[in-house]
């Protein structure tokens, strides 16, 4: 598959607070026990929505426990009040906001990871049985391609060619970018299920999620033109729609509480395109395991 490169850059992220890893280094203490850690996520959230399809996946109910988090943090730095005591046992004097996803531990009341990656991997490669089903073995180049096409050549490009303070030049070659990389995934999907291999795999919850965001998020910034420009690929929304009334996808999906966190942060002005719809979600059905509160 190959990965198309994006027209225009946005800084690299700041790296997460915390990286720590489950089973991988036994000084660190984190031995994968069941029931030892909980994971906090907001699955309005694309990092901590990805978490949570993964962790569904897996079937990890009884070996991972949940916490779920409102859909707007309630802090004005974009933190949770709920999670700063974890965040202050974990870091001398922590200034940050106390974001989500957080993986916690249990035995020592502080926090392990807040690395959304990670934590999905450590998930699946010591919880599941050595099977790692999300993450096949020898896929890991492919992996990488999806996860480049889907945070640069989607993400970021709808991003960009949505902003009203690039030039129309910039917005225009962004949004070339985002088109051509809908295509070359639209392409690759004729005739196939999935991604990857012959089964659900992380490819198809990276992508999922990137294309809930695109629809949810990213249509209400361009215009009405684009959005039917990016509607028009029928193969990819089809599989959209297909795994979003799959249980471990669509069971967490909310696109109201989706909505409330990108208007509660958000300040550009909404474009024509908030006029033109593109994916009919489906109801909500939300999973019993996850539950509110520690």
């Amino acid at each position: 598959m190959s990965v198309i490169s994006p027209a225009t850059h946005t800084p690299a992220p700041s790296a997460p607070a915390f990286r720590g890893r489950i089973g991988r280094d036994a000084r660190s203490g984190h031995y994968a026990v069941p029931r030892r850690y909980r994971l906090h996520l907001s699955t309005a959230d694309p990092a901590c929505l990805r978490i949570a399809v993964t962790h569904t996946l897996l079937g990890l109910d009884d070996v991972c426990a949940v916490t779920v988090l409102p859909a707007v943090p309630d802090r004005p730095d974009g933190g949770y009040t709920e999670l700063s005591p974890l965040y202050d046992a974990s870091a001398h004097r922590y200034t940050g906001p106390a974001l989500a996803p957080v993986l916690s531990d249990g035995w020592s009341g502080r926090i392990v990871s807040t690395h959304a990656p990670d934590i999905a991997r450590d998930l699946a490669r010591r919880f599941d049985g050595g099977r790692s089903a999300p993450y096949p073995c020898g896929a890991e180049s492919e992996l990488e391609a999806v996860e480049r096409m889907c945070a640069q050549g989607i993400d970021e490009a709808a991003r960009s060619a949505g902003s009203a303070a690039a030039d129309p030049a910039a917005r225009a070659e962004a949004l070339g970018t985002l088109l051509r990389t809908l295509g070359s995934l639209n392409n690759w999907l004729v005739d196939r299920d999935h991604m990857i291999r012959d089964r659900i795999t992380v490819a198809d919850v990276e992508l999922w999620v990137t294309l809930v965001q695109l629809d949810t998020v990213h249509r209400h910034h361009l215009d009405a033109e684009a959005v039917r420009d990016v509607a028009a690929y029928e193969t990819l929304w089809t599989y959209a729609r297909r795994l979003a009334g799959h249980p471990a996808f669509g069971g967490h999906l909310d696109v109201d509480a989706i909505a409330r966190r990108h208007h509660a942060h958000c300040r550009a002005p909404a474009a024509t395109g908030t006029a033109v719809p593109i994916v009919t979600w489906p109801d909500r059905a939300p999973s019993s395991a996850y539950t509110a509160g520690p």
